[in-house]
């Protein structure tokens, strides 16, 4: 997958967001949620505006592009 969404993650659990709390605050689907950590899933743009609405952040803080000869190390 050539977007990795590690840094979404990691700034989610810097803030206090647990899985149960992103799925009450209906932040993120369940269902994009797992596709996101399986690195099968990506994020539309309303989405991606409320992640940075909520987290108080830039795009660039949740995702990053990766090449795919970089995947496979």
């Amino acid at each position: 997958m050539a977007i990795s969404y590690q840094k979404l993650f990691r700034l989610l659990e810097e803030k206090g967001w647990t899985t149960y709390k992103i799925r009450k605050e209906k932040l993120i689907g369940q269902g994009t949620l797992t596709a996101l950590k399986n690195g099968t899933g990506g994020l539309d743009s309303k989405t991606i505006s409320r992640l940075c609405e909520v987290l108080d952040c830039q795009p660039g803080d949740l995702m990053e592009y990766v090449p795919d000869n970089q995947n496979k190390e």
